[in-house]
């Protein structure tokens, strides 16, 4: 009767705390990039003066060369599970309001949204 107990508990314990390993659906505010520059574009840029390349122009010549789109917030990087998204290119460098399923480093974004800025009075 008491393995039983246990058994039935442990089942419970397991069950009840499944949820919190699971990934969470969230926003947040960041940058698309790509996983060869990952936060920062700038030694790329600086290495090729004449291109006059930004940030989007660096992530999409740097996927189009192999690498992989990437979310950076906070100055943390992301992987992006599902690279077909189209949006990821559209928006490749710019400053993102992202929403999607986040799982440790990985995410599988479900929308992207351009950050509006706010205007001072």
């Amino acid at each position: 009767m008491k393995s039983v107990f246990k058994v039935l508990c442990c089942i419970g314990l397991f069950v009840g705390l499944t949820p919190v390993a699971s990934a969470a659906v969230q926003s947040m505010t960041g940058q698309i990039s790509d996983s060869m520059c990952g936060a920062s574009h700038a030694k790329m840029i600086s290495a090729h003066p004449g291109a006059k390349m930004t940030a989007a122009s660096c992530t999409l010549a740097c996927v189009k060369a192999g690498a992989k789109f990437v979310f950076v917030s906070g100055g943390k990087v992301y992987n992006v599970s599902n690279q077909d998204f189209a949006d990821l290119s559209k928006d490749a460098g710019r400053t993102v309001r992202l929403t999607g399923e986040f799982n440790g480093d990985n995410i599988t974004v479900s929308k992207i949204a351009m950050r509006t800025a706010v205007k001072k009075t």
